[in-house]
């Protein structure tokens, strides 16, 4: 079952290419996947990865930053947000990351 970061970037490509008017097609080619692939991941049905992002962001002329930062804030938070030291691990990563 796809993540909540995969359904909402689903649900962002699927917005997106409505706003465009571009085929479905068209934007799976971009990716490089079949387009009842692609049609999977807008409904929820597939995960999306993050290697796709850079594309879409370019593709429609989104902000790369702020879509990569989302993923990464729900991706740490599925993942590990529920461990009891956290919140002290990620401040270590920062501290040592300057």
């Amino acid at each position: 079952m796809p993540n909540t970061w995969s359904r909402e970037f689903g649900a962002l490509i699927n917005t997106q290419r409505t706003l465009k008017k571009m085929p479905l097609r068209k934007v799976a080619a971009m990716l490089d996947i079949d387009t009842s692939t692609l049609s999977k991941i807008e409904k929820g049905e597939r995960p999306a990865n993050s290697k796709m992002i850079p594309v879409i962001a370019e593709l429609f002329g989104l902000d790369y930053k702020e879509i990569q930062v989302k993923y990464l804030i729900k991706k740490l938070d599925e993942e590990f947000g529920k461990q009891p030291f956290f919140n002290e691990a990620l401040q270590h990563l920062i501290d040592n990351k300057k």
